[in-house]
């Protein structure tokens, strides 16, 4: 019996850069403090039992499983499983154990944490040792072909590059991943994550309606992603006539450049510049790509009132996480205002914690 092993991966928070990775684009993302934790023993079956500290009961499924077998949180297990079969890795049965973890539904990327956790612990148990874009490209897999999530490789990428103290930036056409300085405490700033408790979800298929509006907008110029015309800039865009497809587009290059801005700001340790491109993304994000909710915008609106630098959503859309990076010494006046602005408006109260940039994936 092979000893057992334990691989852990973090949440993450996406600084900027919403939407832009299956455009080809650019983000922005950091590791959360928070991570995954499974353990794994191989027993030389040829099942696997995963349990979990947050589920009542174990859930076993074969290791020859195909989309279709299992569904709810272990089916991001079993599709890990699946990709890594499909791409000639081995895996062995055995029991699985996960602990700890992000908050689900909040928008930070608990369902990736929970692939590369589980990815890791596998290759660990097997001594494999496959390089970490190919990794997120089979936990990717696992997402959007067992699990049915048209996600792209965001989420999995911030984690497994993640580093303390610096952000990633990702560039999505070749998958390079650059480190860049995130150390805002060291300034005397502060980056606050306020959960709404809002379950993040993309209701009715919006995700899918908003990559489906970036691709019918790139056909209509004759290119294949909107990053094609990201050095024409957004005014390459009064080629089209005002429309849906017209807006979500100008939300990927405004935002594509969005993101270059802030890291140029952020070698500059200028961080007022950060706060004001957050809070342009927010607006992009409200009223161009429409993925945000009058809760979130709220939230938003409401930091930044209160003497935030910038706010914005964090995550996928439709609910989640907002980020405000805050003069320290006005970030306890900045949650005092936010909470209270959620009670007067019969909101649940936020959790609010202030956080910074964890280390990624690991053993």
């Amino acid at each position: 019996m092979t000893k057992a092993v334990e691989y852990s991966a973090p949440g993450r928070i996406n600084l900027i850069g919403e939407h832009t990775d299956y455009n080809y684009g650019f983000a922005l993302p950091i590791a959360l403090p928070e991570r995954t934790t499974v353990s794994f023993q191989p027993d030389g079956t040829d099942t696997l039992v995963v349990c979990s500290d947050r589920e009542a009961s174990p859930v076993r499924f074969a290791l020859n499983t195909v989309p279709g077998d299992v569904d709810g949180w272990a089916a991001y297990v079993a599709g890990v499983v699946w990709a890594l079969r499909g791409a000639g890795h081995p895996v062995p049965g055995g029991a699985m154990a996960v602990t700890g973890g992000v908050t689900t539904g909040s928008g930070l990327a608990s369902s990736a944490a929970l692939e590369c956790a589980a990815l890791g612990a596998i290759l660990a148990a097997t001594g494999r040792a496959i390089d970490r874009v190919e990794q997120a490209r089979i936990a990717q897999r696992a997402e959007n072909d067992y699990v049915g999530a048209p996600t792209g490789l965001l989420d999995q990428l911030a984690i497994l590059f993640a580093e303390r103290r610096r952000a990633q930036l990702i560039d999505f056409r070749d998958l390079s991943v650059r480190s860049v300085p995130f150390e805002p405490e060291a300034h005397g700033v502060t980056l606050l994550l306020i959960n709404s408790h809002a379950a993040h979800q993309h209701a009715g298929g919006e995700y899918a309606d908003r990559r489906t509006a970036c691709e019918r907008a790139a056909a209509a110029f004759g290119v294949l992603t909107l990053r094609d015309l990201q050095n024409r800039g957004p005014q390459v865009l009064t080629a089209l006539p005002e429309s849906e497809d017209c807006r979500r587009a100008r939300h990927i290059l405004t935002e594509n450049q969005r993101v270059l801005d802030t890291v140029e700001a952020l070698h500059r340790s200028d961080f007022v510049a950060v706060g004001r491109l957050l809070t342009a993304s927010q607006e992009s994000m409200r009223d161009d790509f429409e993925i945000t909710t009058d809760h979130i915008d709220l939230i938003a609106e409401t930091a930044v009132q209160a003497g935030a630098l910038g706010a914005r959503m964090t995550g996928g859309g439709f609910g989640g996480c907002v980020i405000a990076l805050v003069d320290t010494e006005r970030s306890g006046a900045v949650g005092d205002a936010v909470r209270a602005s959620m009670r007067r408006h019969g909101h649940r109260e936020p959790t609010i914690v202030a956080t910074h940039a964890g280390q990624g994936a690991g053993g």
